[in-house]
């Protein structure tokens, strides 16, 4: 792996074998700004890059074993989640509220001035008082995370994440979501964001500073107003696309 030079950032990836995460690993991979990519997984990623470093952990739930890879590192992405119906509640639970604040305890205490991008949900609630499991705990996640004092801390909140990509749908209403995307799309373009975009934002968050604020929390419709600004095209984007 290379060794980063003066002024590029030293970043971790959480979550990089799923959707999100690997739209972000591939991003960042390809960013001059970014000297090196720790990706912390289960499971291999089965790509070879000279800024790649991976580091297998098969409980998240205790991040003291990696917490050498998350030595004086500069920024993380969390993109670790789980889809509510996937899991028992408490599994659920676990995954996004108890390996976030895991990940978060380890990444102060080995790099106390890292920023932090968090991949939240729309809904999410910090009060605690919605029906919804996955509301309540985003929100308790996003509470913890708030109260760790990260020099730079962004919670994204997107709606439906469009895969992009063909993929297995984790359930019938995404299945349905993706089949009428054009037209949800057109319908309802705030409540709608590209796996793709969403990641490269995550990314340039931390590593290029788009946002305005040390601490930010961004709805779907900052995070579409912010894809705007980012400098590399995708290829085969949908033409006319919102």
């Amino acid at each position: 792996m290379n060794v980063p030079t003066v002024g590029q950032t030293r970043l971790d990836i959480l979550g990089a074998t799923g959707m999100v995460g690997g739209y972000a690993l591939r991003y960042a991979l390809d960013q001059p700004a970014v000297g090196s990519v720790t990706a912390i997984s289960r499971r291999t990623l089965g790509i070879s890059h000279p800024k790649l470093r991976e580091v297998l952990n098969q409980e998240f739930g205790y991040c003291s074993a990696v917490a050498p890879a998350l030595s004086d590192q500069d920024a993380a992405i969390f993109c670790l989640g789980a889809y509510t119906g996937a899991v028992s509640d408490a599994q659920l639970r676990a995954v996004t509220v108890g390996y976030v604040i895991a990940f978060a305890r380890v990444l102060r205490a080995s790099s106390p001035d890292a920023a932090f991008s968090f991949l939240s949900g729309s809904g999410a609630d910090p009060t605690g008082k919605s029906r919804l499991a996955f509301a309540r705990y985003k929100g308790e996640a996003e509470n913890a995370l708030l109260a760790s004092e990260f020099s730079r801390l962004y919670i994204l909140r997107p709606a439906y994440i469009y895969p992009v990509e063909p993929r297995k749908e984790p359930n019938l209403s995404y299945l349905i979501l993706r089949r009428i995307y054009p037209v949800f799309r057109a319908l309802f373009p705030s409540l709608v964001i590209r796996a793709d975009d969403l990641a490269q934002v995550m990314v340039d968050l931390v590593v290029n500073r788009i946002g305005v604020a040390p601490s930010q929390i961004f709805e779907n419709r900052d995070i579409r107003s912010m894809t705007h600004s980012l400098r590399r095209p995708h290829a085969g984007r949908e033409k006319g696309r919102a």
